[in-house]
């Protein structure tokens, strides 16, 4: 793995747990709205819709760098609308990168021959 797709893939692990932070809040701002006189829900709507936007902007740009599959693409993807996908999201590429990090040493060192 080189160090942009690295770089893209860590971009999207360190907005993935923000941004289901940010839904929840949402989610939580939506019912004191609604329960009570307290309305945060446009500036909670905006944090999240930044962090929303920010998180579809490097999913793009790992899913092109890291070459994931249709599949895998849409699973991140739909982790992003998820209240709590976010979180699952990060978990996930955070084994991903840790992975392609020790097969790329591996290769490196000679352990493992590349194709």
């Amino acid at each position: 793995m080189d160090i942009k797709t690295a770089t893209a893939i860590r971009r999207l692990r360190l907005v993935s747990a923000p941004e289901a932070v940010s839904f929840l809040l949402l989610l939580v701002c939506s019912v004191l709205k609604r329960t009570t006189d307290f309305n945060a829900v446009p500036v909670m709507g905006m944090i999240h819709g930044v962090l929303f936007i920010l998180y579809v902007i490097f999913w793009a740009d790992a899913w092109n760098r890291t070459k994931w599959s249709l599949k895998t693409a849409a699973l991140y993807f739909v982790l992003s609308v998820l209240p709590t996908g976010g979180f699952f999201a990060e978990r996930k590429l955070r084994r991903e990168s840790d992975a392609a990090v020790i097969a790329s040493r591996a290769r490196r060192e000679g352990v493992v021959k590349t194709s």
